[in-house]
């Protein structure tokens, strides 16, 4: 959904700061031939020591799957900044947890004088046709009209948004607040669009409905065919305004931007009113409220897609909100009943190392502050997301898991990556970006060899994410070619 795809030459901090960044075909040279384990020391030394790379950090460890026997390590046990490959760890805790076939119920339930309560638990999926189909299964009821639509968005507590998020993160889409409530991922989409030379580039709401109720801090300009192209949207946080700056080229296709929703619950309860009306149901009144009765009827429900496809989505294209979701659940699945100012998430993160540590991952080999990876807090060595895909490639739900990574060449924010060697990489693995920090672990079938699992991360890169990217692909592509000797 926020793989913005700006068209290449100059990107903007709203994309650099994705847990999946604006897909770059790596251009990575090969080398034909097969290489000794023996070589592999040497040859992966010689990208991470290049002269351009003398200030960064790069952690590394490559192990067969089958065994804990190592073929290259390099400060594996050291802490590094792991971006998005944090969601390695809880998509992780969350299947081992929760199950493949968990689901997510978002319930309406009957109260008096004509309301309806609707209790939202956080499900990440929720769109216009989900809220529709809720609306005519009231409508089947006999439900003509409500007068007071009242929404619960008490299922998670705490912080919506996570205080070691930067604050470009807070207004972007990527960094949408987390909450019961959740609608269209509770983020707004823009259409940026040039006009003509010198002209501001237009700016078009993907929901028409929402024109009226912001107000465009138009910065932006539309430039000559030459010139490099690149847009910066973000948002106030007093009031309904968001901000676009950048510039497309004359002639050049729109691009989507989105932006984080102020309010996410009251937004929910607005789309779903909005929803009702159309299906013939008048809403006389629509809020949150945070007093309610004990539930005793519930009239209809719609549920998530089973967490299978949540991880997918999680990991495949890097959704930060999905990340953070399945960290709360995570928390709600303790089952114990929650102090009035706990916050779920808190719960959750302890939760998920209670049962990462029961799976058999080291403990004292991270320490996470989110779920998704945003947060520059996170901590991970190499050796904890080696040792937690290892886990998991071994636990009933090896399948579900290696199926949510992307697919190099094929699939997610790896579809425009290794994708140019003469011989195709069977490579599954989780990206992360971050401006100064790239990572990528997961796991490679090689063709003469054994299948491995690895994973790279550099730190404190003052390079583009697109050179740091493609000198890890480069020793991903060594180990393509690894063979018995």
């Amino acid at each position: 959904m926020y793989d913005l795809k700006i068209k290449g030459i100059a990107v903007s901090l709203l994309v650099l700061i994705l847990g999946h960044p604006a897909q770059v075909v790596a251009q990575t040279a090969t080398v034909a031939g097969d290489i000794c384990p023996g070589e592999l020391g040497a040859k992966v030394d010689a990208i991470a020591n290049r002269a351009e790379f003398s200030r960064s950090r790069w952690g590394i460890l490559i192990q067969p799957l089958s065994s804990t026997a190592t073929l290259y390590s390099r400060d594996a046990a050291k802490y590094f900044i792991p971006a998005s490959n944090v969601k390695l760890l809880t998509t992780a805790a969350a299947l081992q947890k929760l199950g493949a076939d968990f689901r997510i119920k978002t319930s309406v339930y009957s109260g008096e004088n004509g309301s309806l309560y609707v209790a939202g638990r956080g499900d990440p999926s929720i769109a216009e046709a989900q809220l529709k189909s809720l609306a005519q299964q009231l409508k089947q009821r006999g439900i003509s009209q409500v007068n007071q639509l009242i929404g619960d968005d008490s299922y998670f507590q705490g912080n919506a948004v996570n205080p070691n998020w930067e604050w470009e993160d807070a207004q972007a889409g990527y960094g949408a607040p987390i909450n019961s409530l959740i609608f269209n991922q509770n983020a707004i989409e823009l259409l940026l669009s040039p006009q003509a030379l010198g002209q501001p580039l237009k700016v078009t709401f993907a929901e028409p409905k929402l024109t009226n109720q912001w107000q465009i801090l138009n910065n932006s300009v539309t430039v000559a065919p030459t010139e490099s192209e690149f847009i910066e949207v973000g948002r106030e946080f007093d009031r309904s305004a968001i901000r676009v700056s950048g510039q497309l080229r004359v002639g050049a296709a729109s691009e989507p931007a989105y932006v984080a929703v102020v309010n996410p619950a009251n937004h929910f309860m607005q789309q779903f009113q909005q929803v009702l009306a159309a299906e013939g149901i008048p809403v006389k009144q629509a809020l949150v409220s945070s007093n309610f009765p004990n539930y005793n009827q519930e009239l209809e429900a719609v549920e998530s897609p089973p967490l299978a496809q949540l991880v997918k989505e999680t990991n495949r294209e890097s959704n930060n909100l999905y990340a953070e979701v399945l960290l709360r659940l995570l928390g709600k699945a303790t089952g114990k009943m929650p102090l009035p100012q706990e916050d779920t998430s808190e719960i959750g993160l302890k939760e998920l190392k209670t049962v990462l540590t029961q799976l058999g991952v080291n403990p004292n080999s991270y320490i996470l502050a989110d779920g998704s990876g945003l947060s520059r807090h996170n901590l991970i060595s190499p050796e904890a997301l080696v040792q937690t895909l290892r886990l998991m490639a071994n636990s009933p739900a090896a399948s579900v898991y290696r199926a949510s990574l992307p697919v190099a060449g094929e699939s997610g924010t790896l579809k425009n990556r290794i994708n140019i060697t003469p011989n195709r990489v069977i490579l599954q693995a989780k990206t992360g970006t971050l401006s100064g920090v790239s990572a990528l672990s997961g796991y490679i079938e090689v063709p003469n060899y054994e299948p491995l699992v690895f994973s790279i991360i550099v730190n404190q890169s003052e390079l583009s994410a697109a050179k740091v990217r493609s000198a890890t692909d480069e020793i991903v592509l060594l180990l393509n070619r690894l063979r018995r000797c």
